[in-house]
């Protein structure tokens, strides 16, 4: 069965380039560039949004900590600290891989 759908998806990409023209390809990977680079600013502003609401959730849990005299409250802080930081600069890093202004 896998070898029928791998002979049959080979002769559809064979029959898209038979004159070795890759125009189709090209066209489809610059249309996918496109679609996805309209997503970027969404996404840029989603880590951000994410990365609020775990420093908000990550003081309570911190505070509680605090108050109920736990161990390792330091821990708990570089962790949130970490997770914040590393989602501002997911965000900032996102434009700059698809490179959109």
């Amino acid at each position: 069965m896998v070898m029928m759908l791998l002979f049959v998806f080979t002769i559809g990409v064979i029959a898209q380039n038979s004159a070795g023209n890759f125009k189709a390809g090209t066209d489809a990977l610059t249309t996918a560039t496109n679609e996805i680079a309209k997503y970027v600013p969404i996404v840029v502003k989603l880590c951000y949004a994410i990365a609020g609401v775990v420093a908000v959730v990550g003081a309570i849990t911190v505070y509680i900590a605090m108050n109920n005299e736990e161990n390792d409250i330091k821990k708990k802080i570089m962790m949130v600290v970490g997770a914040c930081i590393f989602l501002i600069a997911a965000a900032q890093a996102l434009p700059l891989f698809f490179g959109v202004k």
